[in-house]
């Protein structure tokens, strides 16, 4: 895209922040000096999603130096980054939303690499990296689950899940109409498109502190994907009970057949039945309780989207419009 487009553009930012206070007030500077004046217009929202620190002090200095620019969303509590993301772009306004996280891990000089990808007639561009400086254990988990989503969501197996992303306002606009409580950002858009792009992007270390996603979030965060957006552990688990079932009934004539014979594979040193029914037992019971967990897991769900349990409150808005 030259620079003649890039001007009649505008464009959204959106950054969920939790616990940022020694960042926000860097990036959102930083990410103002390198997009203003290459664009038609920029704003930056800000989704404050349940910080205990002095993030929202920081984000009000921001905002008296940029007060035509920045909008600021409070949610009442955590929700959670993608409920945070749900809720920024629902208040999106630009021809393009770029999300990008509060870490300083993608430099904000990168966006205007993604926002000219789309200019290309992309409905989303991810970034993608050489080397990524996570740690081993988020960047274990960032495997696992792209490798999970290959599976479950039909991902091209080469595409990387970045969650720093540009999106098309009309992608945009189809997203926002998912409201159940648990949102799967990559998840909805796998659904949505297949005109994908990607670009590669310099990842950094983080600049301050340590990652928010501990395994507990990384949990939820696989859950949503398999239990919000897939019915293949279902399919699975129904795999798995036929084969057990058959595999049951293989078990009747080899145990007939060496209690004629004396032992087909070994011989008997304890009570006669009380082996194989303890490990029956054993076995098939973890069994039954793993798969009336993932129907559990997906009845549960069913039932809070039933009673719309909201994806995010707001707490407090700053230069937002009421709706």
């Amino acid at each position: 895209m030259n620079s003649t487009n890039l001007e009649k553009m505008s464009l959204s930012v959106v950054i969920p922040l939790f616990n940022s206070e020694t960042t926000i007030g860097k990036l959102a500077r930083n990410v103002h000096k390198e997009i203003i004046g290459k664009i038609n217009s920029l704003e930056i929202i800000l989704i404050n999603d349940g910080s205990s620190d002095n993030t929202e002090n920081e984000v009000e200095k921001v905002i008296k130096e940029f007060p035509n620019t920045i909008k600021y969303i409070a949610l009442s509590k955590n929700f959670g980054e993608h409920n945070a993301v749900m809720c920024g772009l629902n208040h999106s306004t630009g021809d393009c939303v770029v999300i990008i996280d509060d870490d300083f891990q993608n430099p904000p000089e990168e966006i205007l690499k993604l926002v000219s990808k789309i200019s290309e007639g992309y409905d989303i561009v991810f970034s993608y990296y050489k080397q990524k400086k996570h740690s081993f254990f988020r960047n274990m988990g960032s495997r696992f689950n792209n490798w999970m989503a290959t599976i479950l969501l039909e991902k091209p197996n080469d595409l990387y899940l970045s969650s720093f992303k540009a999106i098309n306002s009309s992608l945009v606009k189809e997203i926002i109409q998912y409201q159940g409580p648990f949102p799967y950002i990559d998840g909805i858009l796998l659904q949505l498109t297949k005109n994908i792009g990607t670009v590669l992007c310099q990842h950094n270390e983080r600049e301050d502190g340590e990652s928010n996603y501990t395994l507990r979030k990384l949990v939820r965060l696989w859950l949503n994907m398999v239990t919000g957006f897939s019915i293949t552990p279902l399919r699975v688990a129904s795999w798995i009970g036929i084969f057990m079932s058959i595999f049951a009934a293989l078990m009747v004539p080899f145990f007939i057949i060496s209690y004629v014979t004396g032992g087909v594979l070994f011989k008997q040193t304890i009570p006669p039945g009380w082996a194989s029914l303890i490990v029956a037992i054993t076995f098939f019971g973890g069994l039954q309780l793993i798969l009336i967990g993932i129907i559990g897991e997906y009845l549960g769900r069913l039932f809070l989207t039933v009673n719309r349990l909201p994806q995010y409150v707001i707490k407090n808005k700053v230069q937002i419009e009421n709706e």
